[in-house]
């Protein structure tokens, strides 16, 4: 008999080759081998508040070790409604629409697979956290990327309008932003607010970073502006302000009718956000008061000048932001054609790894900045900041 021919099925989807790892990751790998200092990826490896870690720490040996809610536990989601109540102003029912997720990353997720559907188009600010725009991709839904105009990311209003399609079903607004440091000002999202009424569109907004203002910058959520709270799909957590980047402690917070269907996701995807860590957390919540808040801001307002000085004199030209806690400066002066060489080229001669800022925009765009994390140790940024003096 003869051989029947048979072609191979396997091989990976149609989405998998144009999504690899991202260009932080890869600086944070390269950095590693060499022992270099990483101002590349936000790890944030200042000291976890004592409260917070042994809150952690008791719930494990108390036995807290196994499935939550899917919502997460009573007292943290009681403990976020508070926090949210008393920082932005906005009500909200702990029961019914404060969902504990597996950071911003995982509440971004859900929220999308609950509210967007493939062919869908939602639009992202540039420069843009390529989380936002790749989670999008991966669920067959299209960023369209608003240029923000350098060099203090203004946002052009009528630019948005131009922007909208029929396809358009959402826009994600990061405040203050990765990787730019911007903090929208009310200016700018009142009038976002009154396109998503007028297009009567989804927002999603990461406020991961809320807590790291800097000079007279304020944080303002979209969802406190009058007509928003419905529409809004608020998300943030603890990874940055409480230094516990790997313990995926978030949340998202929506109106009741969506709530159920992303907390569905949610729970699909990750089951709960790790109930020991919930605990700590929780703890931290409620026992850190405002002054641990306005100190954090204070302690990285210091770091930042630190960053923006070690730069301005390398000859770098960074952008100083006014929050978050990233700063782009020029990598003009530097060896290479694309910016992922220009970093490549700063970590080979300094041991100083940071990230393309071609990683922050659409393709050719952002070729000659590159983003410096400043979240560090004292000791790690003095020493950071030595080494990219010597550029001089």
């Amino acid at each position: 008999m003869g051989q029947v021919e048979v072609s191979s099925r396997l091989g990976l989807s149609e989405l998998a080759p144009r999504l690899v790892q991202s260009e932080i990751r890869a600086m944070s790998v390269a950095c590693d081998a060499m022992g270099g200092v990483n101002l590349a990826q936000g790890v944030c490896d200042t000291e976890v508040p004592e409260v917070v870690a042994e809150g952690a720490i008791r719930a494990i040996r108390d036995g807290l070790n196994i499935y939550t809610r899917l919502d997460g536990i009573p007292r943290l989601r009681k403990a976020i409604a508070g926090k949210v109540e008393r920082t932005l102003g906005i009500v909200v029912d702990p029961e019914r629409e404060v969902l504990v997720t597996s950071g911003v990353t995982g509440a971004f997720q859900a929220a999308a697979m609950a509210l967007l559907n493939p062919g869908d188009e939602v639009l992202v600010f540039e420069p843009f956290y390529g989380y936002h725009v790749n989670t999008l991709s991966s669920l067959r839904v299209a960023a369209v990327a608003v240029a923000l105009t350098a060099p203090d990311w203004g946002l052009d209003l009528g630019a948005v309008r131009a922007a909208i399609t029929p396809k358009t079903r959402g826009m994600v607004i990061n405040t203050p932003s990765n990787p730019a440091g911007k903090v929208f000002t009310r200016f700018e999202l009142e009038g976002l607010a009154r396109i998503a009424e007028e297009f009567d569109l989804f927002v999603f907004t990461d406020e991961i970073y809320e807590h790291f203002i800097y000079g007279g910058a304020t944080h303002l959520s979209p969802a406190s502006i009058p007509g928003m709270r419905e529409r809004t799909i608020l998300m943030s957590g603890f990874s940055k302000t409480f230094s516990v980047t790997g313990w995926r402690v978030g949340y998202l917070i929506a109106d009741a009718r969506w709530l159920g269907s992303i907390g569905y996701f949610h729970d699909l995807t990750y089951v709960c956000a790790p109930a020991p860590m919930q605990q700590g957390v929780a703890d931290g919540v409620e026992q850190l008061g405002e002054d641990f808040y306005s100190g954090l801001a204070l302690e990285h307002e210091v770091k930042r000048t630190m960053i923006v000085d070690a730069l301005r004199e390398a000859h770098m030209m960074p952008q100083a932001p006014d929050g978050a806690y990233y700063v782009l400066a020029s990598a003009a002066g530097l060896p290479g054609v694309t910016a992922a060489e220009k970093a490549r080229a700063l970590l080979a001669k300094t041991g100083v790894a940071s990230v393309a800022g071609s990683a922050f925009f659409r393709l050719g765009r952002g070729e000659d900045l590159l983003r410096f994390c400043f979240a560090k140790k004292d000791k790690d940024l003095v020493e950071a900041c030595r080494r990219l003096r010597e550029l001089r």
